[in-house]
């Protein structure tokens, strides 16, 4: 009943496959995609039947990770996998993007798409995999799919575009790029880019659609054999057709005036109370209500997208390029380290910065490996923001996509680590919307950043743009509201600095775009970026001079290796001993590299002081302070570097003969002690006598020390002691 197929191709210098009828053979589509050694299984279910009055297209997509796929067992009391990583929820998104524009108007039949990741080779990122693996099953699938569709990871290395660049080559590009698209056009790009020119964003994306052309022709080969048969898919029927027209005739005159409204929310109700209209007309007139409410959406994009076409002036009264009124203003919480309140038009963000210590890191158990990611990026998207009650709960996947979209747009610019050692977390609060939300956030984060004394390169700046795309011209549009977002055809997010791009998102709701619209937006998107750089810098040209007066201090000293464990101690009791004397927090890494976080200079001072006599060799010559920790009868054993113990003999107590060591000291004494030499063994011979112990100065010229008989000659309890 199942037949076998497999398609190869060297694809990027590795060989991509894709294999069908062997695993999950129940599925509608299922294909098993391998680059390297990285294998996927993408499957595909789609429901025949469309629940009653459903007016919407219920696609769920879901990419989970397996740990068996790097030989891990996962972390965790219950040693399994749990709910979606913030990584898997990214790539949810990313195959579910470019998908689902390609899916028919009117097709609201529940389809679910899973990629599961069971095999990772650590060269090859599975989620390019897992795209074309999903891709090609819903190809296989008979689902009504205007596909496939091809994507790629582009990389710029030495002034060169890179396809699906190792992890080697990822720490040198700079530029990481995903784009995805049909034959005929891109769809979907996310990147992440340092100050990149316009020109270099876009040839970029242009190659990754050139390159990811064979991938489409296998699957298409494939799907010659391997297809099933389509599913039937009938047109709207001639009830279907009535109804748009009566909705037509109802809604038509009171939503063109509706629209006419520049406020949203007043729009919004206008836009209500003509539905409200509409609909009881219709229920007098025996309608099904339910399919006549899946009409307005359309007869809405008519409306506006029509209005902008004739006369370039959009919902709110502004051209095509245009800007809302922007506000900025910093500092506006007394207790946070920076803040920044963000406001374009209706859309609102209120950002705030935390600087942490090392222990704030966040750690990330990927498939890859565990690491710490020392920036966050959180955006929180409640209900009130656009005049709403609803539920407030955990982030769902837009509150993470939004987050990681403005955390790439501001990474570029942040300074090194070593540089600048605080971990750094921002939260964006959206507190209104009407459009272009994530955008805002990338603005007051890049504000709340600076006012907290981080030294970003220079400040960064979004915004979206959107098009309204007919067969008898288009129209691009520069900070577009909620409205043309969700009547229009194009979501493109661009962010950046002065200098150039530094993140970039599209997603297209038609079929594809050309370069020539792609090349438009980018160069209206610079114009617009550069004004809101040119208002942002009224309330902030640059960080701080200092940090914020409430955040932690951070020094960063380094040790030798063979040195950390003297710091740490036996079981961490030297470490804790050294944090809970000076109230300083320390982070120890396996270079020996030291981060001293406390909120007072003099904290910080003390435990650097302590840690660096723990690490420190005593040197011939120098005056240090120490403590007495024994005494005995030929003289006292004094620490005075750390852990590091030296005997002080008797003859070097004081000037004169002394009798007993306990006539001069006692345990417990602090005493400056100038270091002589060492000893057979390498213990250190330590003198009071040469040193001014009220003021530390060396007085070896003033006394005349030479060495006496009992310096020169050690007897055997003396040798005993000090071993």
């Amino acid at each position: 009943m199942f037949e076998y197929y497999r398609k190869e191709l060297e694809w990027g210098g590795r060989k991509l496959s894709l294999e069908t009828g062997k695993i999950a053979r129940q599925a509608d589509g299922a294909v098993i995609a391998r680059y390297g050694e990285t294998i996927v299984l993408c499957t595909v279910v789609g429901v025949k039947e469309t629940k009653p009055g459903q007016d919407f297209f219920p696609l769920t997509v879901n990419y989970q990770e397996k740990a068996f796929a790097a030989g891990k067992i996962p972390g965790g009391f219950f040693k399994r996998e749990g709910r979606p990583s913030e990584n898997e929820v990214l790539v949810s998104r990313l195959i579910d993007r470019p998908l689902r524009p390609l899916f028919p108007h009117g097709f609201n039949n529940e389809v679910q798409v899973i990629a599961t990741v069971l095999s990772h080779d650590l060269e090859n990122d599975p989620d390019i995999v897992s795209m074309i693996g999903c891709s090609a099953a819903l190809t296989l699938s008979g689902i009504p799919f205007f596909g496939p569709v091809g994507a790629a990871r582009i990389g710029y290395i030495d002034g060169r575009y890179v396809l699906n660049p190792t992890p080697a080559q990822m720490q040198r590009t700079i530029l990481d790029l995903v784009v995805a698209g049909t034959a005929d056009g891109v769809l979907m790009v996310e990147s992440e880019a340092h100050e990149l020119p316009e020109d270099v964003m876009l040839g970029a994306v242009v190659f990754g659609h050139e390159q990811f052309q064979p991938v489409i022709q296998a699957i298409i080969e494939l799907a010659e054999h391997a297809a099933r048969d389509p599913w039937n898919l009938p047109g709207p029927s001639a009830e279907e057709r009535a109804i748009a027209e009566r909705v037509d005739a109802l809604a038509r005159a009171p939503l063109t005036e509706a629209y006419q409204e520049k406020g949203k929310q007043a729009r919004h109700e206008k836009i209500d109370q003509a539905k409200a209209s509409a609909v009881a007309s219709l229920a007098a007139e025996g309608a099904d209500i339910e399919r006549a409410k899946a009409h307005f959406k359309h007869l809405e994009a008519d409306i506006v997208r029509n209005a902008i076409l004739d006369t370039g002036v959009r919902i709110d009264g502004r051209d095509t390029k245009t800007v809302r009124p922007i506000v900025a203003e910093v500092g506006i919480l007394p207790r946070a380290h920076g803040s920044a309140l963000f406001t374009r038009g209706e859309t609102q963000a209120l950002c705030v910065a935390t600087l942490g210590t090392g222990q704030d890191e966040q750690v990330i158990d990927a498939l890859e490996g565990e690491y710490r990611e020392h920036f966050m990026l959180h955006y929180n998207f409640p209900p009130f923001a656009v005049g709403e009650a609803g539920r407030i709960g955990s982030p769902g996947r837009r509150e993470i996509g939004h987050g990681k979209l403005a955390w790439r747009a501001v990474h570029p610019v942040l300074p090194p680590k070593e540089k600048f050692p605080y971990p750094l977390r921002v939260v964006s609060e959206i507190t209104e919307s009407n459009g272009s939300s994530s955008m805002a956030t990338v603005c007051g984060s890049s504000l709340a950043l600076m006012d907290a004394g981080v030294p970003l390169e220079r400040p960064v700046a979004g915004i979206a743009m959107g098009l309204i795309k007919e067969a008898r011209g288009f129209a691009v549009l520069s900070d577009i509201l909620g409205d043309e977002d969700h009547l229009g055809d194009m979501d493109f997010k661009v962010a950046g600095t002065e200098r150039g791009v530094t993140s970039l998102q599209m997603d297209i709701k038609i079929t594809s775009i050309t370069p020539e619209i792609m090349r438009i937006a980018l160069d209206q998107a610079r114009e617009g970026r550069l004004h809101i750089l040119g208002e942002m810098a009224k309330a902030l040209t640059g960080a701080r001079h200092e940090v914020a007066a409430g955040a932690p201090r951070v020094t960063v000293i380094n040790i030798p290796r063979e040195k950390i464990r003297d710091v740490i101690g036996t079981g961490g009791k030297v470490i804790r001993e050294i944090v809970e004397q000076t109230g300083a927090k320390i982070d120890i890494e396996d270079d020996g590299t030291v981060k001293i976080a406390a909120a007072e200079a003099t904290q910080a001072q003390a435990a650097i002081d302590w840690i660096r006599g723990i690490a420190a060799e005593p040197e011939i010559g120098v005056i240090y302070t120490g403590k007495v920790v024994k005494t005995t009868d030929f003289g006292a054993f004094v620490n005075f570097l750390g852990s590091r113990d030296g005997l002080v003999h008797i003859s070097e107590l004081q000037q004169g003969r002394v009798a007993r060591t306990t006539d001069v000291v006692n345990v417990g004494a602090t005493v400056k002690v100038k270091v002589l030499g060492f000893d057979e063994r390498g213990k250190v011979k330590l003198s009071m006598r040469v040193v001014d112990q009220e003021t530390g100065e060396d007085i070896t010229e003033k006394v005349g020390a030479k060495p006496g008989r009992r310096e020169r000659e050690q007897r055997p309890e003396e040798a005993a002691a000090s071993g």
